[in-house]
């Protein structure tokens, strides 16, 4: 059953709103991202190696893909705003923790716990997205949040990496305390309760299961949450193997790394904001069909040009900028139509696409760092089987998707 084409109370002023939707939907990536500048002196004040540092982010990746589990069913029951301001609380709390770590140790079992209150942020921002706008406007409201959440890598790495080489990388944890404190400020303040308690949701495990299996049963969604989640894949593999494509292989000092990979974030963010636009002319499920499919194209002709060596520096980025801004337009558009799928269980739902597509990501992300690639053909190869393994998921699970497909061409 889909769900109805309006909402019994639209905010009243929905910048503010959609602006602190995008708000908190940049806290984790935040706190990945900015503390990474600090690796060094971390390792250096605790005796260690950064690669030991490195596991408190491995941490919170777990943080962020076992805590929606947990989120979903509260959000539920409880009402949307309760649980989210908790799970701020708890962020503000470890991340004050993680300031006076007496050592590493601490410091990576904190970093777990800060993860599991901040991943509240983004589930509830979707079920609220879905609360709070019609169906037909979510994508577009989703593709704001995108332009809010794309503020992380241009600035975050940058701003963590001036207040540790400044006043020190506690300080860093003391910038996000300060950060997410005035997130929660403004969700009090500012953010309607949306959906209301739902007392008839069990927080039992047994009931808990069976709500999420009853809504994997449901073939739309799971559909578009994994035709979806594999093309977000490909971002996390070029986060994780454009270190190697770019430093290792092309040899560019990481100051120019650096510049690339704020310009490559801009194919991403711009393009989702065309989307925007583009909503207001097609349907998402139109988008999102004709974006998959010119994905699979470009990350096709990109393996075979890596297999051939013909793309230089040059190339190499802008065959990646294409692929990204595929995604601006393919993240939203399943979203919101997995979203659009479910009548109840919203919050429950917003949970399990977290889980799936950080989940997800996590894995390949991690297949990627394993492969210790000598040249980008194997790194661009996995992206390209993500992305066809996502329009296949796609053509599949919709038969109506393929007969389109196969109408257009």
């Amino acid at each position: 059953m889909s769900a109805p084409d309006s909402v019994p109370n639209p905010p009243k002023n929905p910048f503010l709103v959609i602006f602190t939707l995008g708000a908190l939907s940049t806290i984790s990536p935040f706190a990945i991202d900015m503390y990474l500048p600090a690796f060094g002196q971390i390792a250096k004040d605790y005796g260690t190696t950064t690669a030991h540092v490195g596991l408190s982010l491995s941490t919170y990746f777990a943080g962020m893909a076992l805590g929606p589990l947990f989120y979903g069913p509260l959000l539920d029951r409880f009402g949307r705003k309760p649980p989210l301001l908790f799970g701020l609380g708890l962020f503000v709390l470890t991340s004050l923790g993680c300031i006076v770590s007496p050592n590493i140790e601490t410091l990576i079992w904190l970093r777990l716990f800060q993860a599991l209150g901040g991943c509240v942020a983004s589930v509830a921002a979707m079920a609220l997205v879905r609360d709070l706008f019609p169906p037909k406007d979510t994508a577009k409201i989703i593709s704001l949040i995108i332009l809010t959440i794309g503020v992380s890598p241009l600035l975050a790495p940058t701003i963590g990496g001036v207040v540790a080489a400044t006043l020190g990388w506690h300080w860093v944890f003391a910038f996000l305390a300060a950060i997410v404190a005035l997130i929660l400020t403004l969700a009090m303040l500012l953010l309607p309760a949306g959906k209301p308690a739902d007392t008839s949701v069990s927080l039992a495990p047994w009931p808990i299961i069976k709500t999420f299996a009853g809504i994997y049963r449901n073939r739309t969604f799971v559909t578009y949450l994994f035709a979806g989640g594999f093309s977000f894949c490909t971002l996390f593999i070029y986060v994780s193997g454009s270190p190697v494509i770019f430093m290792d292989i092309f040899h560019l000092k990481p100051e120019t790394y650096g510049l690339i990979f704020a310009l490559l974030s801009v194919g991403f963010i711009g393009s989702s904001q065309v989307n925007v636009i583009v909503n207001r002319y097609f349907p998402s499920k139109q988008i999102l069909r004709v974006a998959l499919t010119v994905q699979c194209i470009i990350a096709t002709l990109f393996v075979i040009g890596a297999w051939l060596n013909v793309f230089n520096v040059y190339g190499t980025v802008a065959m990646i900028f294409l692929l990204l801004s595929c995604i601006g337009f393919i993240g939203p558009n399943s979203s919101a139509t997995a979203l659009s799928s479910l009548t109840r269980d919203i919050g429950s739902g917003s949970a399990l696409m977290s889980f799936t597509q950080i989940g997800l990501a996590t894995v390949v992300s991690a297949v990627v760092s394993n492969l210790h690639a000598t040249t980008m053909t194997p790194i661009v190869a996995v992206m390209a089987v993500c992305a066809l393994i996502g329009l296949a998921i796609l053509i599949l699970g919709n038969p109506k998707s393929a007969a389109a497909t196969t109408d257009a061409a």
